[in-house]
């Protein structure tokens, strides 16, 4: 056990001070008599030891809000790691073709968004010294998550995502890419990759994607890119107008030439993605490739346990006022 504020703990050595202090000055009188004859029948009863109780008490309820003041802790696990040294941002695709069925899993279909975000938490998972962030984008590009090594919080934004997470339709995959590459701008790390997912063409935002991979190549950013979909036509589920769950045709037309260059361009590679089996194996592909080793130091967690000891000196002085009162009851 160690104490957060040892400090707190000399005051543990004026309490016997102040115990002799209070037995030195005596306590005070509780009957005034003009004579000592008048308690001649009391004189030889025995001694009551219920004083010397009730100050223990509360002396030991003085000495548990001491140690509580201390901030006594238990440590818990270890403070050091390998850390791979690497910042990834992963920008995912929300736009409404990322709900196109063109999937399956044990023989069902599945649509894109589902599969995308089951193995996007699988590659978190496998990156526990990795800082990862978080971009979502349609038409619009939003920050979901900074880099952080906080992957219990990152894995809970990837549950919560939605076609309806970003309001603003369209696939701006430009924004998408300068989001993760300014999320990544003033980091100093030995690697920093952006992992980009889409199903469709740029066809929204400010920033031509092209423009974008140019900052990121200036800044050192390495960018992979997954195309994400089936060629062809996919099916997209609707609702009728009484709520029926049907589908409607849609044509798959991602840009594999635009992502390519993207890629190419910043050294990294463009995947194409079109069974959940294959996109797996794209991430394990690039979990591969981006490999360093560096230490870093975590911060030591602890189990506080000043509660209990803030507790004890509540019972403590709760059973010495509330036997004072009763059954030790002394006269005024």
């Amino acid at each position: 056990m160690s104490f957060a504020q040892p400090y707190w703990l000399l005051l543990l050595i004026l309490l016997p001070l102040a115990a002799w202090l209070k037995g030195y000055r005596g306590p005070a009188s509780a009957f005034v008599y003009s004579s000592t004859a008048l308690l001649r029948e009391v004189m030889h009863s025995t001694r009551s030891r219920t004083g010397w109780f009730l100050a223990t008490l509360r002396w030991l309820a003085l000495a548990a809000g001491i140690i509580a003041l201390a901030g006594p802790r238990l440590p818990e696990g270890g403070a050091r790691l390998t850390a791979s040294g690497i910042d990834i941002v992963l920008s995912l695709d929300l736009s409404d073709s990322m709900a196109a069925e063109d999937f399956e899993r044990d023989g069902e279909p599945i649509d894109r968004l589902t599969i995308a975000k089951e193995v996007l938490a699988e590659f978190i998972k496998t990156r526990p010294s990795d800082r990862i962030g978080l971009i979502v984008f349609s038409g619009s590009a939003y920050i979901a998550a900074a880099p952080t090594l906080d992957h219990d919080y990152l894995l809970a934004n990837v549950k919560r995502f939605t076609i309806d997470t970003v309001p603003e339709e369209g696939t701006a995959i430009g924004s998408g890419l300068s989001a993760a590459v300014n999320r990544l701008r003033d980091l100093k790390s030995k690697s920093k990759i952006v992992i980009l997912m889409t199903d469709g063409q740029n066809n929204s935002g400010k920033i031509p994607p092209l423009a974008a991979a140019e900052a990121a190549q200036a800044l050192g950013v390495k960018v992979y890119t997954i195309g994400v979909g089936a060629r062809g036509t996919a099916k997209l589920p609707r609702k009728d107008p009484f709520g029926r769950k049907v589908y409607v045709s849609m044509n798959v037309d991602i840009d594999d030439d635009m992502l390519t260059k993207l890629a190419t361009r910043t050294g990294g590679k463009y995947y194409r993605a079109t069974s959940a089996d294959t996109l797996r194996q794209v991430y394990a592909e690039i979990d591969q490739m981006e490999k360093t080793t560096a230490q870093a130091k975590l911060q030591q967690r602890y189990h506080e346990l000043f509660p209990w000891f803030t507790g004890a000196a509540l019972v403590l002085l709760l059973l010495e006022l509330l036997l004072a009162h009763t059954v030790w009851r002394k006269l005024p």
